[in-house]
């Protein structure tokens, strides 16, 4: 499956992905704000992600997108949505590699991929969830349509220090051409 906008593919991560998923999500500044990125990262520790991001997908549990770059089929980070469908909800979750900060492309990804949970998954909820520290992830959130909900404080553990997270989502209403 892949997704289109007028800059990026989106498209399901394959093994060929692995080497550049470990380089980009390696680096010190992606893994201190994410929950689940190790640092160092790990060999084998992509291709096991990837296996498990097909898995999740063939059971309709999440869906990972690589975030591919039309101009020159570059990959430069991922965008997912983890489905809770007894709820009709799932969690938005990105990350992108430096060389690619600050040029719209986590933005643009994660506003299609809204627009995929909405539209052919057919989702009634769509929540994210960003470290205080990285200002970075809840302006995204913002500017896709999300709104803030609260702050959740020391509700997560990374690296052994507690870490404050805000949340932001957005509801499908009626009436909304999503």
């Amino acid at each position: 499956m892949a997704l289109e906008t007028k800059r990026l593919i989106l498209r399901t991560p394959d093994m060929h992905d692995a080497k550049t998923v470990q380089q980009l999500a390696g680096d010190f500044d992606i893994a201190k704000t994410t929950l689940l990125v190790p640092h160092p990262y790990p060999d084998g520790a992509a291709e096991t992600w990837i296996e498990g991001v097909q898995t999740r997908a063939e059971e309709g549990r999440g869906y990972t997108f690589a975030i591919i770059r039309k101009s020159d089929d570059v990959f430069m980070g991922v965008v997912s949505l983890g489905i809770a469908q007894e709820h009709r909800r799932a969690e938005l979750g990105y990350w992108i590699g430096k060389p690619y900060w600050g040029q719209g492309y986590t933005t643009e990804a994660a506003d299609r991929v809204i627009e995929f949970g909405f539209g052919e998954l057919n989702l009634h909820r769509i929540f994210a969830f960003a470290m205080i520290k990285n200002p970075a992830s809840s302006r995204v959130m913002q500017k896709i349509g999300m709104s803030y909900e609260g702050t959740l404080v020391h509700h997560v553990r990374k690296w052994g220090e507690y870490e404050d997270l805000v949340v932001y989502g957005v509801v499908k209403t009626d009436g909304e051409g999503m």
